[in-house]
């Protein structure tokens, strides 16, 4: 029998931790992640979740105690956002860099100065290149089935995982939730076993420093250098790939929901304008989609649920029949334009589409973005498309940019 409950995006990711298990939850608190770490207190101090609960004196001390707990064998957890995922940026590369399996939601939240406890992206997106797994989430029934799906993946490649979803919009707002069976989450997830035995009778340095080049060690077997490890890491990514659809597809079998994998389409097919983008916005596109093809334009949406390692062969082969992408991101690269379509753009250039993307910042520092913004964005870029003069630069939506008085 289901057992269907109504939950927040944070009640959510605290139930999909506790069906996993960890030995170890490291806790600080930061708005809207708050409710999350609190939730798991409980669990701890009702006996509902056996695991040590350690409160830090800041998001920096949160992972190191996740790197530390990891290294020793334990299965870890710690959740943060904004300006706290950016305290950790020094051990995002420890934890990635050391080749640990550490799982952590990213209530995603806008970064200060000015300050907002509102929701936009720009907090892990800016953390793409730190050697972590990113899922971005649309919905509370996803949270907590990825965070199931983060811990297998994280715990057979040896590289952390990020669990992003969109603060307030997700993590305060119910929505009905399919709890998964514990014995079968069991099943599906096995116990989680270290790379590295720490023994007294054994005393070893971790993490030392490594020379440039490769060099024997006191044995005279020659161990990697610097760079090796950095190209391992690359190479672990890459099999992220297979490894992220092939655990989305067996907890489909089992559970019988299935996310995607990489990426999801909706209405995708004969789909000649196409929304893309990760997390909840991408969701609110799809009401979009629907109010386009009610007006006879072959709209369509492309979500993006695994933003590192980028899934670009899917998003290729998705993109095929597509004259037209409207990529809508809340956060930017500052001086350019938004990361999620310089990637979509570089992924295409590898293929033999010549595809106009338009670049779309939207909700930034929580500002709402409705489907009918999104729908009539889409309607001018499809006129401007059938008249042979689209704009690709980037469009803030519901935004005072000036240009309108400058015209």
């Amino acid at each position: 029998m289901a057992d269907v409950r109504i939950l927040t995006g944070n009640e959510a990711a605290a139930m999909g931790v506790k069906l996993c298990r960890p030995g170890v939850v490291a806790a600080y608190p930061i708005t809207p992640q708050s409710q999350l770490a609190e939730i798991l207190s409980r669990y701890v101090e009702g006996g509902e979740m056996r695991a040590e609960y350690v409160r830090v004196e800041g998001e920096h001390s949160a992972l190191t105690v996740c790197i530390s707990a990891s290294t020793v064998g334990a299965r870890t957890f710690t959740a943060t956002s904004s300006n706290g995922l950016l305290y950790m940026h020094e051990q995002l590369h420890w934890a990635a860099g050391s080749r640990l399996p550490v799982v952590m939601c990213v209530v995603n939240r806008g970064v200060g100065a000015p300050w907002s406890i509102f929701n936009d992206q720009q907090d892990s997106l800016a953390q793409r290149d730190t050697g972590w797994i990113q899922f971005y989430c649309r919905n509370n029934q996803e949270i907590i089935d990825t965070l199931i799906q983060a811990y297998r993946i994280a715990e057979s490649l040896y590289i952390p995982v990020m669990v992003c979803y969109d603060g307030f919009v997700l993590s305060h707002t119910m929505m009905p939730v399919d709890i998964p069976d514990g014995d079968m989450v069991r099943g599906f997830l096995p116990p989680y076993k270290a790379h590295t035995i720490l023994s007294p009778e054994a005393p070893r340095t971790i993490n030392s420093v490594l020379f440039p080049w490769r060099r024997p060690d006191p044995e005279g077997v020659l161990r990697d250098g610097y760079m090796e490890m950095r190209y391992k890491l690359e190479a672990a990514m890459k099999k992220a790939l297979p490894a992220i659809q092939e655990a989305n597809d067996d907890f489909a079998r089992i559970f019988g929901r299935d996310h995607g994998g990489l990426i999801w389409t909706y209405r995708s097919e004969g789909a000649e304008l196409l929304f893309s983008g990760i997390g909840s916005i991408a969701n609110e596109a799809t009401v979009a989609a629907d109010l386009l093809r009610d007006e006879g334009i072959p709209a369509g949406v492309l979500g993006v649920r695994v933003y590192r390692p980028f899934p670009r062969q899917r998003v290729i082969e998705a993109t095929q029949g597509a004259r037209a992408v409207m990529v809508l991101q809340k956060g930017t690269s500052y001086g350019y334009e938004g990361c999620l379509t310089s990637d979509f753009k570089a992924s295409l250039y590898e293929s033999t589409l010549r595809v106009p993307v338009v670049d779309v910042v939207a909700g930034l520092g929580g500002r709402d973005v409705k489907a009918r913004e999104i729908a009539d964005a889409g309607k001018r870029a499809w006129k401007e498309l059938e008249e042979g003069k689209l704009k690709t630069h980037s469009l803030w939506l519901n935004c005072y940019t000036g240009e309108d008085d400058a015209e």
